[in-house]
C-alpha cells in the first residue's frame, strides 16, 4: 500500500535490526522501499539489500556533504547503475547549510567540488536514462541553475528525478515542477513548525508527489526524536491526506503509482 521512496537502511540504528525493520514495514503495509547510497564505499552494502529482498531497490551516488570519500567519475556511476535493481543516481545535489559551523567557515565559492560532483551525477543520469535523487539544502538557486545548465530544462531527452525531503519554498517547488521533477515529502511535514511546508504539500500536484522517511533521520510525529524507520511512512501519508482533505488510501495509491512511474522496474 505505502512506499518509502528514500531510506538509509545501512546506517547504524537500522542495519543491525533489519529483520525487525522489515517486519514492522509489513505490519504497517509498507510494501516497498528505495535504499539510498551516499558514498561509493557503501554502495556494495546498499546494493546487497536490493539483491537480497524483492521489495527493495537501490541507488548509486555520493551525498554532497560527504568529504574524504571516493570521488566518482561518470563511468564509475554508469558501471554501477547498470547492475540489477539499481534504479536511480544519487543521493546527489548541493548542501550549503551551516557554512560557519559545519563547513569550517568556508565560503560558497570554496564548495566548487560539490558543484562539480553534482554535474558528474547529472551527466551519468542522462547517459543511463535513470532519474536523479536530489538533495538541496540552503542551495536551491545553484541547484536549479546547474540542472538547467546541464540540460535538465523540462524538455527533450532528460534524466528527470525527485527533490527529496523537500523543505524549500513554494517558489522552489514551482521551479522544480517546471523542470519536470517530482517532489518528495518526509516526516518534517508533521512538525508543528512546518506550516509553510504544509502549504507546499497542498500546492504540489498529487501526480508529482512522493513520500519518504529519510530513515534513520526525521522521524514523524508521534515518533519525533527517535530513530526513524520505513514503517513510519504512513504517518507522512496521513499528514498529506489531512493537509489536502482527502483519504489516506488515495495518497498511498497516488504516491505508489508515482514511484513506479519515476523509478522504472520497481513494481513488486
Amino acid at each position: 500500500m505505502f512506499v518509502d521512496s528514500h531510506c538509509h537502511l545501512t546506517y547504524p540504528g537500522l542495519a543491525e535490526q533489519l529483520p525487525a525493520v522489515r517486519q514492522a514495514m509489513a505490519e504497517a503495509s509498507v510494501d516497498r522501499a528505495l535504499c539510498i547510497c551516499t558514498t561509493m564505499e557503501e554502495f556494495a552494502d546498499v546494493h546487497a539489500l536490493a539483491l537480497a529482498h524483492s521489495n527493495f531497490w537501490s541507488t548509486v551516488g555520493v551525498h554532497p556533504d560527504n568529504e574524504g570519500v571516493t570521488e566518482p567519475s561518470v563511468q564509475d556511476l554508469l558501471d554501477r547503475a547498470a547492475l540489477p535493481r539499481v534504479v536511480a543516481i544519487g543521493e546527489t545535489g548541493l548542501d550549503y547549510y551551516g557554512m560557519e559551523d559545519r563547513k569550517g567557515g568556508r565560503s560558497i565559492a570554496d564548495l566548487e567540488w560539490q558543484r562539480e560532483r553534482f554535474r558528474t551525477h547529472i551527466r551519468a543520469a542522462r547517459a543511463c536514462a535513470k532519474p536523479l535523487v536530489i538533495h538541496t539544502r540552503s542551495a536551491s538557486e545553484d541547484t536549479l541553475a546547474i540542472l538547467k545548465e546541464e540540460g535538465e530544462d523540462g524538455a527533450g531527452n532528460r534524466a528527470g528525478g525527485v527533490f527529496h525531503c523537500f523543505t524549500e519554498s513554494m517558489q522552489v517547488a514551482r521551479a522544480a515542477l517546471d523542470l519536470g521533477y517530482y517532489i518528495s515529502f518526509s516526516g518534517i511535514i508533521t512538525f508543528k513548525t512546518a506550516q509553510e511546508l504544509r502549504e507546499v504539500v497542498a500546492f504540489v500536484p498529487l501526480d508529482r508527489m512522493l513520500i519518504e522517511t529519510d530513515s534513520p533521520y526525521l522521524a514523524p510525529v508521534p515518533y519525533r526524536g527517535k530513530i526513524n524507520s520505513p514503517a513510519y511512512v504512513p504517518h507522512v501519508a496521513q499528514q498529506v491526506a489531512q493537509t489536502r482533505g482527502m483519504a489516506v488510501q488515495e495518497v498511498a495509491e497516488a504516491t505508489s503509482r508515482n514511484f513506479e512511474t519515476l523509478f522504472k522496474g520497481v513494481t513488486a
